[in-house]
């Protein structure tokens, strides 16, 4: 059942404001996209919105994203009340971060996706964790996990600011603005430039 016209203007009008990325037909064409994403999956939550792997669908095939960890997380990031399911407000607010996000929102976003456990910090095992899952294995090495260790211990050599072995927002920050290619350092979270 397609929202009333009523209810989508009330929608786009308040996503008009809080997705500020987005002008109000953009807003308008993301939410009938929802819907009718929202409609071709026959699930319990398909009223509500999209579970995980609906999520997951949409990342793939709109943003050729693959890596399972790094989706899952950017999932969380989306879900803002935690309730599994992301709702058409959570969906048009954090595409507007994630397609058209100002280089702060970005760096916000990203240090939300890397921080796994959520408190506050990049830890050497979490970026282990993220690198270890992007990166193809070779074959000929002998222990792939040693090239994954110089990786973490390269990255902190370089972003750690503060040296306590791990980074917090203000590292990660900092190390982003001096150089923008480190947005995306543990693993694709951003859509690619297509």
């Amino acid at each position: 059942a397609a929202m009333s016209r009523k209810r989508l203007q009330q929608l786009v009008d308040a996503l008009g404001r809080s997705a500020r990325h987005f002008n109000k037909s953009e807003v308008e064409c993301l939410i009938k996209l929802f819907d009718t994403l929202v409609a071709k999956s026959s699930n319990r939550f398909a009223a509500v919105g999209f579970d995980r792997n609906m999520f997951r669908d949409t990342l793939h095939s709109a943003f050729g994203m693959t890596d399972d960890m790094i989706m899952d997380r950017v999932f969380r990031t989306f879900d803002r009340d935690n309730d599994s399911c992301i709702n058409v407000v959570e969906w048009v607010e954090g595409l507007s971060v994630f397609l058209r996000g100002t280089l702060e929102e970005k760096i916000k976003y990203c240090f939300e996706v890397y921080d796994l456990n959520g408190d506050g910090y990049i830890s050497r095992e979490e970026m282990f964790q993220m690198l270890k899952n992007s990166l193809l294995k070779q074959p000929s090495e002998e222990d792939p996990d040693e090239g994954i260790k110089d990786l973490v211990d390269i990255a902190l050599k370089k972003m750690d600011y503060d040296r306590d072995g791990k980074l917090s927002f203000m590292d990660f920050e900092k190390a982003v603005r001096d150089e923008n290619l480190l947005l995306e350092a543990f693993g694709p979270c951003l859509p690619d430039i297509k």
